[in-house]
């Protein structure tokens, strides 16, 4: 079943910006992912607004392959530098429907 990883950015610091993105999609690619979407296009409706600057959606195979790219060791170096670089929050859902499944939330 295909999963979402949701990754909500806010950059701090944009130096990591261009080797992050010069290298970080082909190991996404490596392990089954594909960007969905990478947008700094984002309106807020409703909630508590962040100071997002970008919002990407990337589709993987399984949360299996979610976790082998995040643990991948040429993935780590990348990785640091976007943490340092930003605030960040990685979120994964999968594909189910939850309609039918709790009460809240009926079928239709």
């Amino acid at each position: 079943m295909s999963v979402y990883l949701i990754a909500d950015v806010q950059v701090t610091d944009d130096k990591w910006i261009p080797e992050y993105a010069a290298n970080v999609h082909d190991i996404v690619h490596k392990h089954g992912g594909k960007y969905l979407t990478r947008s700094a296009n984002i309106t807020h409706v409703e909630g508590d607004e962040r100071d997002s600057t970008l919002i990407a959606i990337l589709e993987f195979p399984s949360m299996d392959n979610v976790r082998a790219f995040a643990d991948d060791p040429a993935y780590a170096d990348y990785g640091k530098a976007r943490r340092s670089g930003s605030i960040s929050s990685l979120r994964v859902i999968d594909a189910t429907d939850a309609a039918g499944t709790i009460p809240y939330l009926p079928k239709g």
